[in-house]
């Protein structure tokens, strides 16, 4: 195990399995609540997080990978600096978000869902933001952006990505 990963195993553990391992905190951690706090405090799920889970759960590797796998939400990649959601619920897409979608592909490089070439603009489909009234909606690190189309989405990332430069 490089030194990198043996520092991140143990962040994890300290994140996970502080303090006594008899506590009730710890007797009612599972393996989608570690995965949780591991992607929530990293922003993705180290490859070595996997192992370290099945580790100190006392579970096999493949018990944590599937509960993983299983769910869209969790990353495997570190994220990029900044992450765009794209609504395709039922509202934005009968609002035609799907000329957006194709357009903001189009000014990132993407063929689909990912992260850009320069690794700064990370794009993910989300089924609902919870602005149905507002759509085509995309979210812009937590921001929400509404009643937009292919021009104003492509405006918004192209002044995201000067105010990078």
């Amino acid at each position: 195990m490089s030194s990198y990963n043996e520092k991140i195993a143990l962040q994890i553990k300290d994140l996970l399995f502080s303090g006594d391992q008899s506590s009730e905190n710890n007797s009612r951690r599972t393996i989608l609540s570690s995965l949780l706090s591991i992607q929530d405090r990293f922003g993705y799920i180290p490859e070595i997080a996997i192992e370290t889970i099945a580790t100190y759960m006392n579970v096999s590797i493949n018990d944590v990978w599937s509960v993983a796998s299983f769910y869209k939400n969790f990353r495997f990649e570190p994220p990029a600096k900044h992450l765009i959601e794209v609504c395709w619920g039922p509202s934005c897409y009968f609002k035609d978000c799907s000329t957006m979608i194709s357009m903001i592909f189009d000014l990132l490089g993407l063929d689909d869902e990912g992260t850009n070439r320069d690794g700064d603009i990370s794009v993910r489909y989300n089924t609902c933001l919870g602005a149905c009234a507002q759509g085509p909606v995309i979210s812009i690190d937590g921001q929400l952006e509404g009643k937009l189309n292919g021009d104003t989405a492509v405006n918004l990332i192209k002044k995201l990505k000067e105010s990078a430069n």
